[in-house]
Parts: C-alpha cells; structure tokens; sequence
C-alpha cells in the first residue's frame, strides 16, 4: 500500500495539470475522438462545443452558492463553535482520518452537496486541532466521501426515474426507490463502501517524516479575516439598518418559515437548490446583522473562483459528447463485448468513462439511458440495476475528476493535484469492490 501510494502521489504531482487546464486538454481530447469515431464534421463539433457551452449555467450557479453559502454559514462564531467541538474528539492523526471520511461519507449519502461542504469544512477543523495530521489525505478522505452520493438520497438517476413524467419512462416506466436506492444491491454498496473507504483512508496515512502538514496559522488567519467588525462609532440612519440584528432575524424567519412549508408539501425531497437556500438563511441568521453577513460572503466569493471559469468548458465538453453520438458510441463498444452475466459490470466502466467527459448524473443518464435500457431488455437483464450502475459508475470516478473537488480544493486552499493521487487508490479498489457487487449479484 506504501508503494502504491508513494507512485500515486508521484505521478499525479508530476503529471496532474491545474484543473482549468485539464479542462482545456480534454476539450481537444474530446474534439480529436468526435472527429475520428463520429460523422460529424470539424464545424458542426465547434457548433456542439460552442452551442452547449451555457447549458450549465443554472449548475454552475447552484454550485458557486454552495460553496459561498457553505463558507459564509461555518465562519459563523455559532458553526466554529460547533465544528471545533467536534473536531477535538479525535486524538490521534488516524483518528482524525477516519471521523472525517466517515462525516463525508454520511453526509454525502444524505445529500451530495452538504457533504462535499461540511466533509471540506470539518477536515480544515480537524487541521487544526490534530497533530501530525497529513493535511492532503485529510482533505482527500473528506472528498471521497463523495463516492457514495449516487447511491444515497440526493442520487439524480434514481430520484429522475422514481418520478412520473421522466424521459425514459415509456422504456422502463415508474421506479420506486425501493427497487434501486433501497434495494438489496444498492445497499450492500453503501455498507460496504462505509466499512471500506476509512479503512483505505487510513492504511494511506504516511510516517510522521512524510506527514504533509499545513501551517495551522494559514487556517487562523483566513478565519480571522472572516470574523467581521462592527464600527460603534456614531451611525447614519443606512449604517443602522446594516447593522440591524432584526432585518437579519425577520428574513432570515421568513426563509425558515418557506422551509418548513416546503418539507410539510414536499417530505423530505431535498436538492441543491434547497441546500443552498438552508445555508443563506442559516449563515443570514448566525452572522446576526447585514453588514457581517456581506463582510462573510466578499471573503467567500473568492474560493468559487475556479467553478466560475471551468464549469462553462465542461458543458462545452457535453455539447460535443451528447450532439456527436461519441457517447452512444463509446457505450455500445462496451455493450458489445457484454453478456447477461458481464452487462452489469461493463454497463459500470462505460458510465465510468462516460464520466470524465460528461460529469453530471442526470446528463450522464441523458446520454446513456436510450442505449443502456434498450441493451439491457433485450439481453433480459434487470431495468433498474441498469440505471444503479450508469448511477454507480458517474459517482466512482468522480474520485480523479477534478470538476465536483472544486468546492472542497477551494475551502482547503489546495490544488487538485495534491489529492488526485489518494483519488486514484481509492477508485481503484473501490471500483473493483463496486464491480463484483454488479457481477455477483
């Protein structure tokens, strides 16, 4: 395992590009296989990269409040509090590797935005209250908590195919959550993925000489810019009213008030778009006043950055991918070395692959869902487990895509390359685990 690791790291601090120019990269990577495997000609890819590169811009948005709102909501006095308590229970750096990695993964499972946010923000906690803690696999274990969202309550694939009215439903019609989230397949992956991914994490830890530490001053010091005055000097009637604990506290009351009306209609059907509003209101009401809060949010604004920029190339990348055919084409290549008995496993590494090009579940199952769902009725194989593993193999290779690390490389102040190289450890034996579930069962 040390030597896997040692390589791992190497190659990836060797080789990883900073992820706008991956992005960059895999655009020609991408233009190069639509040109050879495809039909389409030079100028009608360019018309597919250029037409679909705002087509994320609703994500996009979704995914740069997360990380604002997340910010705004732990640098709160109240969320330090809280988040310091917890993070003085470990008392060892393997401890500490195995409570944040268990936190992310729990909370990943519940929805997958909360956990990316909170697994990011305890790690940089536990940064500074552990010692001798490697500050890269601490913020690698929050992130691959990440793997198991698909499988969890925020999963894009199952929760589209529980709902009437989907676009796949004159080909595998209405499918309750009982037959992929809650299904006996389904559930074995989630335990097992709980037991074995600490204990990956864990077994990665360097010595105390190869311990990466971060200078927990850094982390102070970026909380201390947070913390907010207020000026008591004479104010002006504008100055009051930015520093008014009851404006904050009336709307922050009424957002409240939406989101206790949305659960009573709703349950609990939570998205991003209802995480985010949670974390506004939340961060609106700790930071007690106007002025406070925007002092938060400036600061915050900073770290989304880098979604800012790249999430607009990868919707080029789905432009060209989806209107070519290139991921029709690449599925059925794995189709077509498929059996009954290996279409589940191959269904999971074409969806893996897909992955990198197109890294959304619900694009993904756009792309892949025609072709899958026909293979799999005429080769008699289960609709349902079809959908699980497209799901399933869009979430295990997110453990070396950069595109959903963003937030938690934004919060911990590193670059992707830092923990792409435990990623690639950990999507390979996960994926090895997650496939013989598909085969055997």
């Amino acid at each position: 395992m040390k030597a896997m690791i040692s390589f791992s790291n190497r190659m990836m601090q060797r080789y990883m590009p900073d992820p706008f120019l991956l992005v960059i990269v895999l655009t020609f990577f991408v233009i190069g296989l639509a040109i050879v495997m495809t039909d389409s000609t030079p100028v009608q890819i360019l018309e597919y990269w250029g037409g679909g590169f705002w087509n994320l811009l609703e994500f996009s948005m979704q995914m740069v409040l997360i990380v604002v709102t997340g910010h705004v909501m732990a640098s709160s006095p109240f969320f330090k509090k809280l988040l310091g308590n917890l993070a003085s229970v470990p008392k060892s750096p393997g401890q500490a590797i195995i409570l944040v990695t268990l936190v992310a993964l729990i909370a990943c499972w519940i929805n997958w935005g909360f956990g990316l946010i909170i697994g990011a923000l305890f790690a940089r906690e536990i940064a500074k209250k552990v010692d001798g803690v490697d500050y890269r696999l601490l913020i690698a274990s929050a992130y691959s908590g990440f793997i198991i969202w698909s499988g969890g309550l925020s999963s894009s694939i199952a929760l589209t195919i529980a709902t009437p009215g989907h676009f796949t439903e004159n080909l595998i019609g209405v499918v309750p959550t009982s037959e992929t989230l809650f299904s006996t397949l389904n559930l074995v992956i989630v335990i097992g993925l709980i037991i074995l991914v600490p204990i990956i994490n864990r077994l990665m830890m360097p010595s105390k000489e190869q311990a990466f530490l971060i200078d927990r001053s850094i982390l102070e010091e970026a909380d201390d810019m947070q913390a907010g005055t207020v000026d008591h000097t004479e104010m002006t009637p504008a100055d009051r009213l930015e520093n008014s604990k009851v404006l904050s506290l009336l709307i922050g009351v009424l957002g409240l008030s939406f989101l206790g009306f949305y659960i009573v209609t709703n349950g609990f059907s939570i998205n991003l778009n209802i995480v985010n509003f949670l974390f506004l209101f939340i961060g609106i009401i700790l930071h007690k006043t106007p002025k406070l809060f925007l002092e938060a949010v400036t600061i915050s604004v900073k770290s989304a950055s880098g979604i800012i920029v790249q999430f607009p190339f990868y919707a080029g990348l789905m432009g060209i991918v989806t209107a070519s055919g290139l991921a029709g084409i690449l599925s059925n290549a794995f189709i077509s070395i498929s059996n009954e008995e290996t279409f589940l496993m191959f269904t999971l590494w074409s969806a893996g692959l897909v992955n990198f090009f197109v890294p959304s579940g619900g694009g993904q199952w756009a792309v892949q869902a025609p072709v899958m769902l026909e293979a799999a009725e005429n080769l008699g194989v289960s609709l349902s487990k079809t959908a699980m593993a497209v799901a399933w193999g869009d979430a295990w290779t997110n453990m070396i895509q950069p595109f959903y690390a963003l937030p938690a490389l934004a919060i911990a102040g590193l670059k992707a390359k830092d923990i792409m190289g435990y990623g690639l450890v950990i999507m390979f034996i996960t994926g090895f685990f997650i496939s013989a579930v598909f085969y055997f069962l």
